[in-house]
């Protein structure tokens, strides 16, 4: 019988049920003073639940990994509330829909300090969450951000004064670990299509710094905005210019436009990207013109350890899919809630406030042996970012579905990295 991968390693029954002793024992653990406004709300010493702030585009043109990043979390919060919870207080889901708007997600961030959550995770579009970044530090309120890659979010606040964590693999880590693999294949006379968005404007400046780093720049570069039909004229550009590989930096259905935009024009250069390349939106809507298209991956859905296995089952069980739709997204958030309440054990004095979540998150004396990595120290107060690049490889789209593009990853992928 598959049993819940972290509770397994960590004895779920002794410490989230009657785990108090292991909560009160040694000294506080120091933390700065809050501003009496944000934290005093939050404190938790009175109530039945703890309330965490889930917040992503659950609909709308992002909701195919937003619903799986929500459900990932849900899986987590249901089997820690299975056992007990947080010393025996259950967690709270308060979540929002941001609809991939950052207008709509800067007034749910708000909304989610009033509503006093402990923390809060979410974000999938990366300019979505660059708007609303300001709320959760100005507010004291921690934010793990399982899906949003764009590399600037963790870096806008200095490492020491930020509540800004991640789980998912910043695209400063995708690209590199891309571009070094269309080099190795000897792809070196690059095109890049990036939409306008903060996230394709990210993605460019970290593809042209990885090119860079190699001596080598794009031969052709296309800015388009979001709900293009057709790039054909910037497709056949790139196509004059010499590339003889299409690097794409867009979230939805783009992808997939200039994937059919390809094929329409004969022009039969490989596409490769980040991961939305694994997601259903350019798989589904590109067809035969997807395969063979290789994007960075954290996660490929295939049971290659117990923890995984028990992971992909009970995600099927509980939400009655085959598949999960982006799994790279469930997993991050997943393994987001569990590093989460892992730091609440490392508060001895039990008061929850912002500051003290923080300092823990920054401070995990306990190693988590998650979905998408085994997490030994993810955070400090310098590093906001738990993945680094030694925990990706490449994935591939063949028949419809992601696998890894070399069997040496496979076998790689057996053993779970730790954070280098």
């Amino acid at each position: 019988m598959l049993t819940t991968p972290c509770l397994a390693r960590w004895g779920a029954t002794a410490v989230f049920a009657v785990g108090s002793s292991f909560l009160l024992a040694g000294q506080a653990q120091p933390a700065p003073a809050a501003p009496a406004s944000a934290a005093a709300g939050r404190q938790t010493d009175a109530g039945n639940t703890l309330k965490i702030g889930i917040i992503g585009p659950f609909t709308g043109p992002s909701a195919d990994f937003g619903v799986p990043m929500r459900n990932g979390i849900q899986q987590a919060v249901d089997e820690i509330n299975a056992v007990g919870g947080y010393l025996g207080r259950k967690l709270e889901i308060v979540p929002k829909d941001d609809e991939g708007n950052p207008a709509v997600g800067l007034q749910r961030s708000q909304e989610l300090v009033a509503e006093k959550v402990i923390a809060t995770i979410g974000f999938c579009n990366t300019g979505v969450a660059d708007k609303s970044l300001e709320v959760f530090q100005r507010n004291t309120l921690p934010l793990i951000i399982p899906c949003a890659t764009g590399s600037p979010l963790t870096a806008r606040y200095p490492g020491p004064e930020s509540y800004i964590f991640r789980t998912s693999a910043k695209d400063a880590i995708q690209a590199p670990f891309v571009v070094e693999d269309i080099l190795r294949r000897g792809w070196n006379k690059v095109a890049v299509f990036a939409d306008t968005t903060g996230y394709g404007e990210a993605g460019l400046k970290d593809v042209e710094s990885a090119l860079a780093a190699k001596k080598q720049k794009p031969v052709y570069v296309a800015r388009f905005g979001l709900g293009v039909k057709d790039l054909s004229e910037e497709l056949k550009a790139a196509k004059a210019a010499g590339a003889n590989v299409v690097f794409s930096y867009t979230v939805g259905p783009e992808n997939a436009v200039i994937a059919r935009g390809r094929q329409a024009l004969k022009w039969n250069v490989p596409q490769v990207g980040a991961w939305p390349l694994s997601f259903p939106f350019f798989i589904d809507g590109a067809k035969e013109a997807a395969e063979g298209a290789l994007m960075a991956q954290t996660f490929i859905a295939e049971p290659s350890n117990e923890r995984r296995a028990s992971f992909l089952t009970s995600y099927a069980r509980k939400f009655n899919v085959k598949k999960i739709p982006v799994p790279m997204a469930a997993a991050q958030g997943y393994d987001a809630v569990y590093l989460l309440v892992y730091s609440l054990f490392g508060i001895r004095d039990g008061k929850l406030s912002g500051p003290a979540i923080k300092t823990a998150l920054e401070n995990l004396s306990r190693t988590y042996y998650g979905v998408v990595a085994t997490y030994e120290r993810p955070f400090s107060a310098q590093d906001k970012d738990a993945l680094t690049q030694n925990m990706l490889v490449m994935g591939m789209v063949k028949n419809g579905a992601i696998t890894f593009a070399y069997p040496e990853d496979a076998k790689r992928n057996l053993f779970v990295q730790r954070k280098q």
